[in-house]
């Protein structure tokens, strides 16, 4: 069984028992989080479409960790200004291991 979901403001695409890395949540290691926009439910011949949302659906999730990505190197440069700035930039994550999908 798959659902899609949406939460700050991206769509993933999940399974149970999976892994998955978004966007920062406000919610520590070990607490179970519930995600009830559910926009689809795929099981086979069983598939539920949401206009915009399943009602009564929702996805039940447990979070890993809290953490930083890897980090990236901004650069800018303007030319003919002898001016030149760099910056590092690590987004924050949540891991969170999908439990259960429920119609």
């Amino acid at each position: 069984m798959q659902a899609i979901i949406k939460t700050c403001g991206k769509q993933y695409t999940v399974s149970e028992g999976q892994l998955v890395y978004m966007e920062k949540l406000g919610a520590e290691a070990g607490e179970t989080v519930v995600f009830d926009q559910v926009l689809a439910v795929v099981d086979g011949e069983n598939s539920k479409f949401g206009t915009p949302v399943v009602e009564g659906a929702k996805v039940e999730a447990k979070v890993v960790r809290n953490g930083k990505g890897k980090k990236i190197q901004v650069f800018k440069y303007r030319p003919k200004k002898g001016s030149a700035s760099r910056k590092g930039h690590r987004q924050p994550y949540t891991a969170v291991q999908i439990e259960k999908i429920s119609v």
